[in-house]
């Protein structure tokens, strides 16, 4: 494919670096009540913007109810080292799946990219029917067509989750990806080392566990997922599966190394049913197999049982719960959100198995409410949750809510809603937040907000085939 054929396709992770950096942001919004349709929120990052900071832009769905949550472009920097695509492919369209709807929209950003449309929309039975999944989450531009992780089968409620694959261009779907899935069966994120034709898989829970809250019973009984799997990318063949040992409860993101020449990457962990700590964990090529070892631990905070949600009052302690890690492009910098306690973390990993760590930063939380500089006198619920960072690694975009279910066990009050930008030291580490940047509440007209993606790509979108 000609490198020509779209300017945000990178040909290396140093090219994605060096381009322009990035004007919008798009955030995932939607009304937990099902009663106000959800949306995609349009927010100017333009630093020499007036308007920088503030919603510019705003991309209605024509449903509500549908719990948007992760979603990804249509196309990125691997359309450079794929085949099999006929035509100009462009990185234009938003995938927004709804994770309690089962359906999924597309959205175009063009003409005018602070007003997208949608274009198509997926609907629960097509995807049940032609891939025998539900619950979609995850959305992954890459060789053959879109991939989208889903947690459930075709009936809503159980498992086995895994990996669907839409069209390129008519944003069918196509199929299940699966051709031997083994003794996986939950599913939560997809990811992949496209040179060497393996990606990973990540576990959550059965929609049935998750969708009316979170029972104790599951946790402390274990049930939540603990294991990496993998696979071989192109024929979904699964070749390992890694337990993590079953008191670490929720594997979920997958971050690998953006060089296509390194082999290794990071797994986040919620909670340990141990000592309610969080944790994140490394996996390398080791021969023809795969190793992963835990190499961060974040201990759980002790607190005032009268400051804790009901669901904590027993343990006397804030769980980090650890909801999102995110790699700088450049491989060095690892950004841990502990959305308990409220507190985004910066690890050097230019060692991958011996991060250190150097930055910190507290918004929200669910004792300390730690306000925004830009309104002290307003207490934060939720913490940082959803992140990202620009492709530079100069900027690091959070959200707060979590999922709508659970947003409620551990903020009993309400998470309502914010977005902050905080300014990372690339060179010797260490952040601070934007005072500037704070759009909250009424800004995203009474919806909460999840994942938020850059317009030209950012730090989680694209997977890079070319070392330079």
């Amino acid at each position: 494919m000609p490198e020509t054929t779209d300017p945000t396709f990178y040909r290396s992770p140093a090219a994605a670096i060096a381009a322009p950096p990035e004007q919008l942001a798009y955030v995932a919004a939607f009304d937990p009540t099902g009663e106000q349709r959800d949306a995609i929120a349009v927010v100017d990052c333009d630093a020499g913007s007036p308007s920088c900071g503030q919603v510019v832009g705003w991309g209605e769905l024509p449903t509500a109810g549908n719990e948007l949550h992760h979603f990804g472009w249509n196309a990125c920097s691997s359309a450079l080292c794929h085949e099999g695509h006929e035509g100009l492919l462009e990185r234009r369209y938003l995938v927004v799946p709804g994770l309690r709807s089962s359906r999924t929209h597309v959205l175009d950003t063009k003409p005018d990219p602070r007003q997208p449309t949608v274009a198509r929309v997926i609907e629960p039975k097509e995807l049940a029917e032609k891939a025998g999944y539900s619950r979609p989450h995850t959305v992954h531009c890459g060789p053959g067509g879109i991939y989208m992780s889903n947690l459930g089968a075709a009936n809503g409620d159980e498992g086995p989750g895994g990996v669907a694959l839409i069209d390129h261009d008519t944003f069918e779907v196509t199929g299940r990806w699966e051709t031997d899935r083994g003794d996986q069966y939950l599913s939560y994120d997809f990811w992949w080392h496209l040179n060497e034709d393996v990606a990973m898989t990540s576990e959550w829970a059965t929609p049935a566990m998750i969708e009316s809250g979170l029972n104790p019973e599951d946790l402390l009984g274990k049930r939540f997922g603990h294991h990496i799997d993998f696979w071989r990318l192109s024929d979904g063949r699964l070749l390992q599966r890694v337990d993590l040992g079953d008191e670490h409860q929720m594997a979920l993101e997958l971050r690998p190394a953006h060089d296509p020449s390194k082999t290794w990457g990071f797994l986040g962990v919620v909670i340990s049913v141990a000592d309610l700590s969080a944790s994140v964990w490394a996996w390398r090529r080791d021969g023809e197999s795969w190793a992963v070892e835990k190499v961060i631990e974040i201990p759980a905070e002790p607190a005032d049982a009268d400051r804790l949600p009901p669901a904590l009052k027993p343990f006397g302690a804030v769980p980090p719960l650890v909801s999102d890690i995110d790699l700088s492009v450049d491989d060095r910098w690892l950004y841990v959100s502990c959305w308990g306690t409220g507190e985004l973390k910066q690890y050097d990993v230019s060692d991958p198995r011996n991060p250190r760590e150097t930055g910190s930063i507290r918004l929200g939380g669910i004792v300390a409410r730690t306000p925004h500089p830009a309104a002290p006198e307003l207490p934060l619920s939720g913490g940082p949750q959803m992140i990202e960072i620009s492709r530079d690694g100069r900027r690091v975009y959070a959200t707060n809510s979590l999922y709508a279910a659970w947003d409620e066990v551990f903020y009993p009050d309400g998470v309502g809603a914010w977005m902050a930008r905080i300014d990372a030291d690339t060179d010797a580490g260490g952040m601070a937040v934007d005072p500037g940047f704070f759009p909250h509440d009424g800004d995203f007209r009474g919806l909460r907000v999840h994942q938020t993606r850059l317009h030209a790509g950012d730090a989680s979108s694209d997977s890079y085939c070319f070392v330079s």
